[in-house]
């Protein structure tokens, strides 16, 4: 893996957006960041605003940032951006704009980002203008490798495409190529489709209504291969140029609610560079606690061992947006200088090592304007900028070098990721919303008991040491929720999981459709009746009518929704029911694992409702597994997480309150021992041993403690 030539923990903002910041402004800009202890920027190269005739490149504002990065120690961040094509080209290569669903092209437009024209690109899948995108990407690479301001290159800014986008000609054509590979033959195409006579390839357009069919499914998985190819044409190319320099990408880390209809695959990205990120602000998703820790885990658990960056932080206030109105001051649309230091620990919590800014300074024209930046739009300090100093010499300082050498310790369980079950939830009720609630109201029910939960792809499930990927493990017990659509591969995969030693809790109506969106005579399908000890006895798919549902597991009186699935147990043992007495709940031992299946979807009842049965619900799985918590808390308003590694064992601990809160910290009592506290966050006094187990922790408020634990 090339080294590149950034920092140990990158630390800095996105800067230059030509035209923004004004260029009499750069030199005294660059002195302040490095003064600050930023030492890296990122910047937009555009397509559209440095190649303005064909062959005609303007390089002078980018050389201008690289000479200035390389004066002040500050590394630079290439973000390439073909996504801006230039305006010439919209003309010469009409036919290469994006097509709708709808049947017309997509214009040029100006970025609310940037205010730059050329917005969205053109459409790859046409191979001039690939050509076109290329050449400029090779200019690109080759004109700045080797410059000392160079660290690295970011080659998808957000990755991800749009719903409605693209049917044009030549997109069409690589459908019908991928499908060729898939099936061989049109006769065999014809008999999975329903649509038995089709005479040539050509007969074949994407489907261009959303519905839960075969064709439709193969569209959908299509658009996400295509967009990957596509990143790694960008990948190698950029590599063929310049090998000593690393690569990274950035998110939104939407794999739980945008990967069907927007591609927004978080795995699939961070498998093509060797650092990846994510964009995230308060203002714009809301500042529950669950939120950002929820964005920190999906993300760093699709990275499978390789650093992660939060790639897009928010230092500023977010004026006029449709996300903020109506949302009150306090959830972060004026970002506080306490917001800002809260928001940096919580990354670094979940296993960031390295942090950008959206924005270093504001812009100054377009939707966007004065959003962000922690410094002013004159690019003056301010109290911000003050607290974004601060963190950056903590976080860059040597002394902390150890500290980054560690990340987060195994989670406590995993939250199963199959990528089919979002396609045709999207295919079948046109919006991801019931999958993407139960994925979020999964990880909020393990969260409200600082239970720490991960996601797990299911591509990495592994019998026997649950081990696929490497920096990727498997915790043992693994919740899977609202499965109703898997395919034969992934029920098999389960099932031999289990079998090997594994603990899986799923939720109704598991693989009630499988592949090709087909409905199975026996319920649960694919082989999953002998593996939960259940068949189904009763089914109602009224998600309208069951935002009241209940049920009894455990003790607990717990929250479903969406769908209902009773059960006769078969060779499994009834531990659930719903008011009418029909089975709710079933558990099974096969091979060296045990299952749980519960008939609704707990997630969306904890995600709609908080109740406390719901919330002990999810507390008790850990004991139905017989796991020990790593790290209990005395107060649930505060956050727990254990780092481990080749640096050494710390606790972090996040107070997101506005008050300040004591809290006592309990490691399982299987975890070694502490012998001495060493506070690297939060003030010398702020903790104290209570135990070999225990730790007694002052915490300010919407701030953290760090302690080492020797």
């Amino acid at each position: 893996m090339p080294a590149g030539n950034l920092p140990a923990f990158p630390y800095g903002a996105v800067y230059f957006r030509k035209s923004n910041p004004p260029r009499e402004d750069w030199t005294r800009d660059y002195q302040t960041a490095a003064e600050d202890g930023h030492n890296a920027f990122r910047h937009w190269f555009l397509w559209s605003a440095v190649e303005i005739a064909p062959g005609e490149f303007d390089w002078a504002d980018y050389d201008r940032q690289l000479d200035l990065a390389a004066d002040n120690g500050i590394r630079t961040i290439v973000a390439e951006m073909m996504t801006s094509a230039p305006e010439w080209a919209f003309r010469s290569l009409a036919h290469a704009r994006f097509e709708r669903r709808d049947g017309t092209p997509v214009r040029s437009g100006i970025s609310p980002s940037c205010a730059i024209g050329g917005f969205p690109g053109l459409c790859l899948d046409n191979e001039d203008a690939r050509d076109h995108a290329g050449a400029f990407l090779t200019a690109l690479v080759t004109r700045y490798r080797g410059h000392p301001g160079l660290g690295g290159y970011d080659i998808w800014n957000e990755c991800g495409y749009g719903e409605d986008v693209c049917y044009c000609p030549a997109t069409a054509e690589k459908f019908r190529s991928w499908l060729r590979e898939r099936y061989g033959d049109l006769r065999s195409l014809g008999e999975a489709w329903g649509r038995h006579s089709y005479a040539t390839w050509d007969d074949i357009d994407p489907p261009r209504t959303i519905e839960p069919y075969a064709d439709v499914l193969d569209w959908l998985t299509f658009r996400q291969d295509n967009a990957y190819r596509l990143m790694r044409w960008r990948a190698e190319l950029v590599r063929s140029i310049d090998g000593d320099c690393a690569l990274t990408a950035h998110g939104v880390a939407g794999s739980l609610t945008h990967a069907a209809p927007r591609g927004t695959d978080d795995w699939r990205a961070a498998a093509e560079v060797e650092s990846y990120g994510l964009t995230w602000g308060s203002s714009r998703h809301g500042d529950e606690p669950w939120k950002q820790l929820h964005a920190m885990d999906l993300v760093r658990s699709a990275c499978r061992g390789k650093p992660f960056w939060h790639a897009e932080a928010y230092a500023g206030p977010l004026w006029m947006q449709r996300q903020v109105i109506g949302k009150p001051r306090d959830e972060g649309r004026i970002a506080s200088v306490e917001d800002i230091r809260y928001w940096n620990l919580a990354s670094f919590a979940g296993g960031a090592s390295g942090l950008f800014y959206l924005r270093w300074r504001p812009l100054l024209d377009g939707p966007l304007f004065g959003a962000f930046g922690a410094y002013g739009m004159d690019g003056s300090r301010t109290d911000r900028s003050a607290m974004v100093s601060s963190l950056a010499e903590w976080a860059t300082a040597p002394a902390q070098r150890q500290l980054w050498q560690s990340g987060p310790a195994p989670a406590d369980v995993g939250i199963l990721y199959v990528p089919e079950t979002q396609l045709f939830t999207y295919a079948q009720q046109g919006s991801t919303d019931h999958y993407a609630r139960a994925m979020q109201g999964a990880y909020q029910g393990f969260f409200a008991n600082n239970i720490h939960a991960t996601f797990v792809h299911v591509d990495d499930l592994e019998a026997g040491d649950g081990v696929a990927a490497p920096g990727t493990v498997n915790p043992t017990l693994l919740y899977l929720p609202f499965p109703v659509m898997l395919t034969k591969a992934t029920a098999d995969k389960l099932r031999a999981w289990v079998e090997a030693g594994g603990m899986l809790v799923a939720e109704g109506c598991p693989a009630y459709f499988s592949d090709h969106g087909k409905v199975g005579t026996t319920q649960p399908h694919r082989g999953l009746d002998a593996l939960f000890g259940a068949r189904e006895s009763y089914v109602e798919f009224t998600p309208d009518l069951l935002d009241d549902l209940s049920l009894r597991v455990d003790g607990s009186t717990v929250h479903g929704g969406v769908f209902l699935q009773a059960y006769e147990p078969t060779t499994g043992t009834p531990v659930g029911w719903y008011a009418d007495g029909k089975v709710a709940a079933v558990d099974h031992a096969v091979g060296e694992g045990r299952t749980r299946l519960v008939g609704t979807f707990p997630s969306v009842g904890y995600h709609r409702h908080h109740a406390q049965g719901t919330r002990s619900y999810f507390a008790r799985l850990l004991d139905w597994a017989g796991q020990r918590q790593r790290v209990r808390v005395s107060d649930s308003r505060v956050t727990a997480r254990v780092h481990d590694g080749d640096g050494g064992r710390y606790l972090w601990l996040l107070n997101p309150t506005r008050e300040p809160v004591r809290v006592t910290a309990s490691l399982a009592a299987t975890a070694k021992a502490v012998g001495e506290l060493e506070v690297l966050w939060g003030g010398g006094e702020s903790a104290v041993l209570v135990d070999q187990h225990s730790i007694d922790v002052q915490l300010p408020a919407r701030d953290a403690v760090v302690v080492e634990l020797g």
